[in-house]
């Protein structure tokens, strides 16, 4: 059977143009008017970028450009062709930005902190309206859209954190200036807190696991008294090669300690163990509109 290719309709279009124009002039602004000010590297291609016209003079926005056609050539290979369409089109509306920012965009030098806290929610902000329209502005952007998609659990801004932190370590050495490497790991985790906070949502809570000898009881209780949905697994224990039942159940953080309170007021020898769910799409919680 032939395969049919998606077809995007000349609304989506326009939507995805206007999100990757305010993304990229958000994101162009921040690094032109506050980051690189006050000697602060954006991270990721968009800091060696920076570098390369710090040591060169050469255009920042032409490098940009540049040094993304590799790795779009690789998207092209991995996550195929609508895709790649739209990621070479918000690149080349940031190289556009930065370079317009840099011409039009007053310069601001004010205190680091404040500089890289700033920049780096703005920054964040315009990066996650770019990939909430299913593209990236290339570099370690497309990096990240790589594993996300092959590993759902390490998210977006995760991996760009860990790649821009390597980009500001290089930066620091070629700028010698220890001090501004800090302030740009500073810019780039909240730059990482922010697109995830866009692109995943505030939904954001723990799982809690209990292995019990008395479900119903605690599910009983549980849905009475947080109306939350339990799911129920049957387990065996390996030492004892005994049948148990283990109980999931998906809650905000507030909630934590009422479930485990729970579980312990009417089986004071379950065995509990919560952890984070970093991402939780579902009735009670949101809906998969992806």
């Amino acid at each position: 059977m032939k395969k049919i290719k998606p077809r995007l309709t000349l609304k989506e279009v326009v939507i995805d143009l206007l999100f990757y124009i305010v993304g990229c002039a958000l994101y162009a602004a921040a690094v032109t008017s506050l980051v690189t000010p006050n000697a602060i590297s954006p991270g990721g291609f968009t800091g060696i970028s920076a570098v390369i016209n710090y040591l060169t003079g050469f255009s920042t926005g032409l490098i940009l450009l540049i040094i993304n056609v590799p790795i779009i050539i690789l998207g092209i290979v991995k996550l195929g062709g609508i895709f790649i369409v739209k990621t070479a089109i918000a690149t080349g509306i940031l190289s556009l930005c930065i370079e317009l920012s840099e011409r039009f965009v007053p310069q601001f030098t004010v205190n680091k902190i404040l500089a890289s806290i700033f920049g780096g929610i703005v920054m964040g902000a315009g990066l996650s309206l770019i990939l909430k329209r299913g593209a990236t502005t290339g570099g370690s952007d497309i990096i990240g859209t790589l594993v996300n998609r092959r590993f759902r659990y390490i998210t977006v801004g995760k991996v760009i954190l860990v790649f821009d932190v390597l980009v500001i370590a290089f930066a620091a050495f070629v700028y010698k200036d220890i001090e501004s490497g800090l302030y740009s790991i500073v810019a780039m985790y909240a730059s990482a807190r922010v697109t995830d906070a866009v692109l995943y949502g505030l939904d954001t809570g723990k799982i809690v696991y209990a292995v019990t000898d008395k479900p119903q009881e605690i599910c009983d209780k549980i849905s009475e008294r947080v109306e939350r949905g339990i799911t129920k697994l049957s387990v065996v224990g390996g030492y004892t090669g005994d049948n148990h039942t283990m109980l999931m159940c998906t809650v905000r953080i507030n909630e934590v300690s009422t479930v485990c309170d729970i579980v312990r007021d009417i089986d004071n020898k379950a065995f509990i163990v919560v952890s984070d769910a970093g991402e939780i799409i579902g009735e009670g919680f949101k809906t998969d509109d992806r």
